[in-house]
């Protein structure tokens, strides 16, 4: 890898990632690198600019936050093929970030960068669109949404919860109708986020497959179905009289949908490309600690193992 142009993103708010932003970019600008700093936040998108300012390609994407950081950066810089480095500092539950004790000793991280000492990881994300009318109109009534995690269908409102009514179509043909609190959409990344917490199935990320898992369905019979990543899912808002059905894209709010619209989602065209520093990286090993998986109470010995 080069390194003569990088950006580097922090979590708004958070001192301890601001410094580290600070202290990353003197030390590469110490190597000759020219380096673009910002914080990212609810309230704060630095990509614009970031992508807007460079003149020539970007070698680089630092972000230091948690796991919503990170999401917002793939959100941003998938469609331009710019890898991240997305480290745990200022956040919480950090599963798609590395962990800090990789990245510390900062000065290697570079050398092992120039060097070519790092894996890349490319995980598949989700493209949704806003249509009117019938699935043969293909005519978009919005911009295009990326998620890396999920795109969710469900309403919203200050004053009172909402039950949804919405249909499904797969590639043009009717699933199903759901009545409840809505519907996700997720990538094998986001299947270990709100799907899982949604009792969806959990699906390896280096997988190319969708997730549509229903929200709270009043229904025993709506079960989660998982789809080839060819699938196009296209979700109609029904028996919406308040218009309070919105998209979603990584739990942020994308637009506003209401009857007579379609959802149409399916595989994204680009992927993000997250940079491993973990020399023995493990799938298993991450569900095991970050969803606190003990097995029973009572542990027993696997002798047949030796």
């Amino acid at each position: 890898m080069q390194l003569k142009n990088a950006i580097i993103a922090h979590k708004a708010g958070d001192d301890l990632s601001r410094r580290w932003a600070d202290r990353c970019a003197r030390e590469l600008e110490n190597r000759g690198c020219h380096v673009l700093v910002g914080p990212s936040g609810s309230k704060d998108n630095p990509y614009p600019v970031f992508l807007g300012s460079s003149t020539s390609q970007i070698d680089l994407a630092v972000v230091f936050g948690g796991d919503g950081t990170a999401l917002a950066a793939a959100r941003q810089l998938a469609p331009e093929g710019i890898p991240m480095l997305a480290v745990n500092v200022g956040g919480h539950l950090g599963f798609i970030t590395e962990h800090f004790e990789e990245f510390k000793d900062t000065e290697r991280v570079w050398d092992r960068l120039l060097e070519d000492r790092y894996a890349i990881q490319r995980r598949m994300m989700l493209q949704g669109r806003v249509y009117e009318g019938h699935h043969t109109n293909m005519k978009p009534a919005s911009d295009r949404f990326l998620a890396l995690n999920e795109m969710c269908v469900k309403p919203a409102a200050a004053d009172r919860m909402i039950t949804s009514i919405l249909e499904m179509e797969i590639d043009g043909e009717v699933v199903d109708q759901y009545q409840g609190d809505g519907l996700i959409v997720a990538t094998p990344t986001g299947s270990t986020c709100y799907t899982v917490s949604a009792n969806g199935p959990i699906m390896h990320d280096g997988m190319e497959a969708i997730a549509v898992t229903p929200i709270c369905p009043l229904s025993l019979s709506s079960r989660p179905i998982v789809l080839p990543p060819g699938a196009v899912v296209s979700i109609w808002p029904l028996a919406d009289p308040d218009l309070s059905t919105k998209l979603w894209m990584d739990g942020v709010m994308a637009t506003s949908i209401w009857p007579g619209h379609r959802v149409d989602v399916r595989m994204a065209d680009c992927r993000a490309k997250f940079i491993i520093l973990q020399e023995n990286y493990s799938y298993y090993q991450t569900l095991r600690e970050k969803l606190q998986w003990a097995g029973a109470r009572i542990k027993y010995n696997n002798n047949h193992r030796h």
